[in-house]
């Protein structure tokens, strides 16, 4: 059996002091004399006191919480994004219950419900890979509670999204290739469900048709963006008639194990292959050649979808479809693809 929790009525019984007299000396109330105050604190800590903050908080109506799920924790974009959610929520005197759903939509709905059962002033999610159904986040919408996305989002008419312009972003990363003398460009995706994927994928693709190469599916190959699975396309790439000069990564991590596997064989890079990732993650800059790939503002994002949502809470702005946020994005070229030619 785990020792009583100390209360104010014990704390009064030591001291010899009403119970609403110990209440407003723990909470500063300013009818309380300094030395009263002085007292009633040292007591407290001594009998090892805790505010009971959970039950304050249901009478005000307020956890000062937020709930974030994310597809994973072990994600360099990732972690610069919960940077941003952590910096913006303690500067705001809020605190944070992060879970991740591990690319499973049956996960994401577990969490979804542990958060609202966890009474969570609002909610911030990036979608997994498989999550088709939103069922599970009406309940929020239901009961007032403010839901945003963020990075990858699916339209909802009562609910926020924050985003980078995957397509434009795409576009200017496979132009760029096309502009070092790629005139087979092949492409590995993530799935084609999410938002990000799809729209990577269009930009790809708009790219193709506006420099005058033909688009082939063949050249388009969906993984989990893993590093094994750039491992395994770099076999595929090998395997490809004629080899591709060409290839756009969704992004840098399954970029990099591509490069390093097709280096091990032989290939050369860019001369042979050009390549360029995305999200600008620090293997980006570590992997020889440094890999092209696009800036993604992820500590940004995160302390701007804090930030929207504590305003909303606040009544200084509206959550809808209408108010989704772009970011900016930037193509940062390295050696992977440069051969020194240009359009």
């Amino acid at each position: 059996m785990g020792k009583k929790e100390t209360t104010i009525y014990d704390i009064a019984r030591q001291l010899n002091l009403s119970p609403a007299t110990v209440s407003r000396a723990l909470h500063d109330h300013p009818a309380i004399n300094r030395n009263t105050k002085v007292l009633i604190t040292q007591k407290a800590k001594e009998m090892g006191y805790r505010t009971n903050t959970f039950a304050r908080n249901l009478r005000r109506q307020r956890t000062n919480t937020l709930g974030v799920i994310v597809p994973r924790l072990n994600s360099y974009f990732m972690s610069t994004v919960l940077a941003g959610m952590e910096k913006v929520a303690n500067e705001a005197a809020y605190n944070l219950i992060i879970t991740q759903s591990l690319e499973s939509a049956q996960k994401e709905i577990a969490n979804a419900k542990t958060l609202f059962n966890s009474r969570v002033d609002g909610l911030l999610v990036s979608l997994a890979y498989d999550t088709e159904e939103t069922e599970h986040f009406e309940t929020y919408v239901k009961k007032g509670i403010p839901l945003l996305f963020f990075d990858r989002v699916l339209a909802h008419k009562q609910c926020t999204s924050i985003v980078i312009n995957n397509e434009e972003a795409a576009f200017e990363a496979v132009t760029h290739l096309i502009a070092q003398g790629c005139r087979r460009v092949a492409h590995l995706t993530g799935d084609l469900r999410r938002n990000v994927y799809a729209e990577r994928l269009a930009g790809y693709r708009r790219a193709l048709t506006a420099h005058g190469l033909p688009y082939d599916e063949t050249l388009v190959r969906t993984t989990d963006l893993s590093p094994e699975a750039g491992t395994e396309a770099a076999a595929w790439l090998q395997h490809l008639a004629p080899m591709p000069d060409g290839v756009f990564v969704a992004n840098d991590s399954c970029a990099v194990s591509c490069i390093i596997a097709l280096k091990q064989a032989g290939v050369q890079i860019p001369e042979q292959i050009a390549f360029a990732g995305f999200n600008n993650d620090p293997v980006s800059r570590v992997v020889e050649p440094n890999l092209t790939t696009v800036h993604y503002p992820g500590q940004q994002m995160g302390e701007i979808a804090v930030k929207t949502l504590i305003n909303h809470l606040n009544g200084k702005e509206s959550l809808d479809a209408t108010n989704t946020i772009i970011l900016r994005s930037e193509l940062i070229a390295r050696a992977s693809s440069c051969r020194g030619k240009s359009l």
